[in-house]
């Protein structure tokens, strides 16, 4: 009998170390390669999120562990993170990738493993949806896709800016550029607006002086620029150096701290969130993120979409975890499809090919500032 109780003891007290184990949550970033700027703030979002809930006691009584990958929003690197964190770290749960050309490949590993994938940021729609048109059921992102933002970018250029005529240029190897370009353009036309020129360029491109004479001949009302914040910086710049004084507007790639606001003065683009937004849920984020983070010179940081974005796809996963009482991803995943949460990017609930159904922000770029223009609901 007393082998038996201690037998007995030793399973109780195995039972309930698994159950008291480590939750590990991998974040995949690119902390390194073209846009490191968007790595570490999904990286920062994401951590304070985590150490938030940390404090309250983890999630199902368990501490939070992340585990950070630099995936750097290309798709080899992405993919290797991807099967290093699941094959060797055990994760079962993914915030990430950052860039869509980096998520569709990771989310093709993620999803038959039966691994739930949160990206904050990517918005082509094949990162949810495979070549069939059906839901990957394992895979979710925080932001709105390319459709709705192409499109929100021609209605509020032919409505709001009253181009009737647009060019538009974008990166034809990138599935986030190739999406936004597409929408807009279809948009556009609807909207009664003509095309001036439509010109491609690889993200290796450092002089866009063909392209920009080819514009500055066509005339337009606006210039489509689809693209991450290094190349705008390039585009725009040059721009003004050949006296093209039209504005450009572009996605959620624009967004971020080192976006030239001289070169871009005069531009806008669509995003998630304005630091403005009295909201409760964003003012508060806003005061947490400014005492974790400072910058360079000691200030607070103040943060920019993709922090807000991973922030919200982390706390999106673990109130799923909890709400499901369990860390079985089937139940996760279909917690998540029900989910309606109050994020700092507007209230989010998840349609049947898990996009988020909420609002888009546009800003503008006056006086060496990002300033809030207007809210656009779904």
């Amino acid at each position: 009998m007393k082998r038996v109780l201690t037998v007995a003891l030793v399973l109780a007290l195995s039972v309930g170390s698994a159950i008291a184990a480590d939750l590990k949550i991998a974040v995949l970033a690119p902390l390194s390669g073209p846009v490191p700027s968007f790595g570490l703030s999904t990286k920062e979002g994401a951590l304070l999120a985590i150490q938030e809930w940390n404090a309250k006691g983890g999630v199902l009584g368990r501490k939070i562990v992340p585990i950070v990958e630099d995936s750097q929003c290309t798709a080899d690197p992405a993919v290797n993170a991807a099967n290093k964190v699941i094959n060797q770290d055990g994760v079962k749960f993914i915030i990430g990738e950052v860039c869509s050309g980096a998520s569709i490949p990771v989310s093709e590993i993620a999803n038959p493993a039966k691994v739930i994938e949160i990206s904050p940021t990517s918005t082509n729609p094949n990162v949810t949806v495979d070549s069939k048109g059906n839901t990957k059921a394992y895979i979710f992102r925080a932001c709105y896709i390319d459709p709705f933002q192409g499109g929100i970018l021609a209605q509020f250029s032919a409505q709001r800016l009253k181009a009737k005529k647009a060019f538009i240029m974008y990166d034809q190897g990138n599935d986030y550029t190739v999406g936004l370009a597409n929408a807009f353009e279809a948009q556009f036309k609807k909207l009664g607006g003509t095309i001036a020129g439509k010109e491609t360029y690889t993200k290796t491109d450092t002089d866009f002086s063909a392209i920009l004479s080819k514009i500055k001949d066509a005339n337009p009302q606006v210039v489509l620029l689809p693209d991450y914040y290094n190349i705008v910086n390039l585009v725009t710049k040059q721009a003004k150096e050949k006296g093209i004084n039209v504005p450009f507007v572009g996605g959620d790639g624009w967004d971020s701290s080192d976006l030239d606001l001289v070169s871009s003065a005069g531009c806008y683009y669509t995003n998630h969130y304005a630091p403005d937004d009295p909201r409760k849920e964003v003012q508060t984020f806003l005061k947490a993120y400014a005492a974790a983070y400072k910058d360079d010179s000691g200030k607070p940081k103040v943060p920019d979409a993709l922090a807000v974005l991973a922030y919200d796809a982390t706390n999106l996963l673990l109130q799923a975890i909890a709400t499901a009482k369990t860390d079985d991803t089937t139940k996760v995943k279909t917690a998540l499809e029900a989910i309606k949460f109050s994020a700092v990017s507007g209230l989010i609930t998840f349609d049947k090919l898990h996009n988020p159904i909420k609002a888009l922000t546009i800003l503008s770029i006056k006086g060496g500032k990002v300033v809030f223009d207007s809210v656009v609901q779904p």
